[in-house]
Formats: C-alpha cells, structure tokens, sequence
C-alpha cells in the first residue's frame, strides 16, 4: 500500500540535544523531545553556572542508551563580542562580564565591582563602573 511508502524510519538516538530549561539551579529542567528533571550541571574546571529558565542549552547523553543525562554548555548571547583564540569572555545577567585578553589584560564591565583584600592596579585592568576596595569605594592614591 501506499501508506507503507510514506511512514519514515525513527531518527537515530543522538548523543546531544538542544533543550529548553524549565527549572534552574543546580539540577535542572529541560525540555528537548519531553521534559527531563534532576539533570546535573556541568561546566568547565573552577567554572560555576545555572542556566536562568528559558536559556537555550545542550543537553549530552551518554551511557547505555543515553539514558543518563547532563547539561554541559549553553548558547551564547547574539550581543556577545567576539573573541580571539585562547582569550576567554565570561558573561552574565545585566551585561557583566570579565574579558581576559590576548595581550594580558583584563576588561571588567560591571554596573559595581567589589574587591575583598589588596588591589593593586599596574596596568592591563579596566573597569567600567562604579569600584570598591574593602566595601569603600575605590579613591587612588596621587603620592
């Protein structure tokens, strides 16, 4: 019959997914073909991140099946600059974000920057926005 002809073969298991997060936190929601809950988050070494809800992220599945599941990156925003290799660019909520560059520098955007401890500015640091040492706001010293 006809109708035989029409019907496709499944789609072949993948190991990744584009998903929709629904729950944020440290064990997730997401949404990519059902929702999935409890999936840990992942990311690179001395990294800490939770997608906020309705961030577009990949989803890996590995073990037998793919039944075990993961959040292991998201997409990154269209505004984001683009960088050269090995430089990284950390963003966040509000427009912040911390950009180590290839020459050795470093551009910090923030609305406040805070600073615990001694700062000692030599050059190659650049902070737009309001900056404090200590919880006092950031006065050089002209000696």
């Amino acid at each position: 019959m006809w109708l035989s002809k029409q019907t496709r073969p499944p789609a072949a298991p993948s190991g990744a997914d584009l998903g929709i997060t629904t729950i944020s936190g440290q064990k997730v929601g997401v949404v990519t073909r059902g929702e999935i809950r409890d999936l840990p988050v992942y990311g690179p070494g001395g990294y800490l991140w939770s997608p906020a809800n309705g961030a577009a992220v990949l989803v890996v599945k590995g073990g037998p099946g793919g039944e075990e599941q993961c959040v292991a990156g998201a997409r990154p925003p269209e505004e984001a600059e683009p960088i050269r290799p090995g430089e990284v660019y950390l963003y966040g909520p509000g427009g912040n974000s911390i950009y180590l560059k290839q020459d050795g520098s470093v551009e910090i955007r923030a609305a406040r920057v805070s600073v615990a401890g001694e700062l000692s500015v030599d050059g190659g640091l650049s902070v737009a926005g309001e900056l404090t040492v200590n919880g006092r706001p950031y006065a050089p010293c002209n000696c």
